[in-house]
């Protein structure tokens, strides 16, 4: 979906009632299906004679229907109660996808789709609860879509239930409850999941402390490019946390996730360069680290920045410059 991937730390009304918003939406979704047959494009049905809905599937993505052929196929099978074009349907109405983007309807859809077993659109109704896309925000019914998807595996639910039970939303806060669906989710290969079980073994929040667990699920979701997990091995290599210190590595996660934008990891990397800590000192380069970090609103970089403006170290020496830099970081 377009919808629902989650994010890599712990973190993520309208005047009617939900209920009074449910009866509108199924209103409008019995509108929207009753208002005209919708019948498989003829190109279509030369390509996939028995209108299957991996048939419909596979010739989008062999680009030999567009999204809008797709959609009107999806819709037929979807009206004739295919839970997985259901859930299809309601997916390209989140997005926009062939059809005018429109929430109301995707919601409508996904709730058809998801009453009939579908996990994913159970995950999905759950993310439209949490977000209040679609329907009022609710984050019990949130936390009820997302358990019913997670009791049948579904990996982006049981990561998402943890982070709601790490949160405390919708549910009483439980920490050991989070660790138990981030840790489904994570034996899965959820990238999120992993990380987020390393913070918790790295924080002993919800289980006991344990840097090596820490490390060995920040290394999974490392592996993945998870840009989080990068940052947090740099760290536990330059501290000496679960791993043998190692400067050296140290830098080389830093840069993998600075490279990526993480603003923390550009800003310790110009740390390690102006230390020469695992690389040699190199002023230019820190104040190019810290300049990226800076511009992201990171206020020690801004600082950094600024002293090594006043100091004409790694930059000219501008005090004007200085004085910019020192005021954003104080503003903050």
């Amino acid at each position: 979906m377009s919808v629902l991937s989650s994010i890599a730390i712990f973190t993520t009304t309208l005047l009617l009632t939900a209920c009074s918003a449910e009866k509108t939406q199924s209103q409008l979704l019995n509108k929207d299906t009753t208002s005209q047959q919708i019948k498989t494009p003829s190109s279509l049905r030369a390509l996939c004679p028995d209108n299957t809905y991996d048939c419909i599937l596979k010739s989008l993505k062999d680009k030999k229907i567009n999204s809008a052929e797709a959609f009107r196929a999806f819709k037929a099978l979807a009206e004739n109660g295919d839970t997985k074009a259901q859930s299809r349907v309601a997916d390209m109405y989140y997005s926009g996808d062939g059809v005018g983007k429109d929430y109301i309807k995707s919601f409508g859809w996904f709730k058809k789709s998801a009453d009939q077993g579908y996990s994913f659109a159970q995950y999905s109704l759950g993310w439209m609860y949490a977000k209040g896309e679609g329907i009022p925000k609710d984050d019990q019914k949130a936390v009820a879509w997302y358990r019913k998807a997670a009791e049948q595996g579904y990996a982006s639910a049981q990561y998402n239930l943890g982070w709601m039970y790490a949160k405390g939303q919708g549910v009483p806060k439980d920490d050991q409850k989070a660790v138990t669906w981030s840790r489904k989710a994570a034996e899965q290969g959820h990238v999120f999941a992993q990380n987020n079980l390393g913070w918790m073994y790295a924080k002993g929040q919800g289980v006991p402390k344990d840097d090596q667990k820490a490390v060995a699920w920040y290394r999974k979701a490392a592996a993945q490019e998870d840009v989080s997990a990068q940052y947090n091995l740099g760290v536990m290599y330059e501290d000496g946390r679960g791993v043998s210190k190692d400067d050296q590595k140290a830098v080389t996660w830093y840069r993998k996730a600075a490279e990526q934008g993480h603003v923390s990891a550009q800003y310790n990397l110009g740390w390690m360069y102006t230390k020469g800590q695992g690389v040699p000192k190199d002023d230019q380069k820190a104040a190019e680290w810290f300049k990226k970090a800076a511009e992201q609103g990171h206020v020690p970089a801004q600082y950094s920045l600024g002293l090594m403006y006043a100091k004409g170290q790694g930059v000219p020496k501008d005090d004007q410059k200085a004085a910019e830099w020192f005021k954003k970081a104080a503003e903050q």
